[in-house]
């Protein structure tokens, strides 16, 4: 309400009590924090479609290392539980990452980074620096979950595309190599487009699935919805300028809400790209198409 004083809630009822307390600092961080499971998405899905096609690659390589390496990482980390992965990744990079500063900043010390239970390392390679402003540890932390959503949800884009790859017919790419294409023109301009119909449904499934897991952010250390409907629902006491009883109910029915109109959305979307996609393809969803035009 315009106007309305918020330095004293006691002093206030009713909605000038309630427009105060959706006002405070803490309410405009889970708002902020919407937000951050918005771009986690936007980040999350493109470095992930990046690992998975790498990974298929590799898994399909003539070189034998590279095969095995690119069917390893697919089926190891499709095979270790989401929470374990999730839990165990952000640790293992962030202290990987500090070894390779240690020995690069800090060649000196001789002690091994690893004593007992203990992580040592020198001060200056610590990611980040105990001097750095909390903006900058946030930061820090939220770059080490995308990395870590990019890398399990890439494992189970890369099955995905694998399986796309082997879906395209194999008289296109014999005929474009009858042309006197080369294998790389061939993948980039035959195999590479005509797989992600083929893709699509997988993909969508697994965007679905990403979508459903943002709350493992809270798990990561990252301040996301669930962390603040949490904060926020909890009961308050007369020690705290707005006290209210246990109020998670409804916080996390806007949580509900909010997941409900993002996985709409994201069906309408890929509804759209896979009829674009099927539109004059050789597939049961493209011929459909073509029947119902030619009606």
């Amino acid at each position: 309400m315009m106007g309305v004083s918020c330095a004293d809630p006691s002093l206030l009822e009713g909605l000038a009590w309630l427009s105060c307390y959706l006002m405070t600092g803490k309410h405009m961080a889970f708002y902020l924090s919407f937000l951050t499971v918005l771009i986690l998405l936007a980040i999350t899905a493109p470095v992930a479609i990046i690992f998975g096609l790498l990974g298929a690659v590799g898994s399909r390589a003539r070189l034998l290392p590279v095969r095995l390496l690119g069917r390893g990482y697919i089926s190891v980390v499709r095979g270790v539980p989401d929470i374990v992965f999730f839990l165990f990744v952000p640790i293992a990079l962030d202290q990987g990452f500090e070894y390779l500063r240690h020995r690069i900043m800090c060649p000196e010390v001789l002690e091994p980074v690893r004593q007992g239970n203990d992580f040592v390392v020198c001060t200056i390679a610590k990611l980040p620096l105990n001097s750095d402003p909390q903006w900058l540890h946030e930061i820090y932390g939220f770059a080490l979950a995308v990395l870590s959503f990019a890398i399990v949800f890439g494992a189970f884009a890369g099955n995905t595309f694998r399986g796309a790859f082997e879906a395209v017919p194999r008289n296109q790419l014999e005929t474009a190599e009858a042309y006197g294409m080369s294998r790389l023109q061939v993948f980039w301009r035959v195999l590479l487009p005509q797989m992600w119909i083929y893709a699509l449904p997988g993909l969508s499934n697994l965007w679905m699935i990403l979508i459903k897991v943002t709350p493992l952010l809270f798990l990561l250390g990252v301040e996301d919805i669930v962390y603040w409907a949490r904060e926020l629902g909890s009961a308050k006491t007369s020690a705290f300028s707005f006290p209210h009883p246990d109020w998670r109910l409804w916080y996390f029915l806007v949580l509900l809400l909010f997941y409900l109109g993002l996985t709409k959305i994201s069906e309408i979307v890929f509804a759209r790209l896979m009829a674009r996609y099927n539109m004059g393809q050789a597939t049961l969803g493209g011929s459909r198409q073509l029947g119902q035009v030619g009606r």
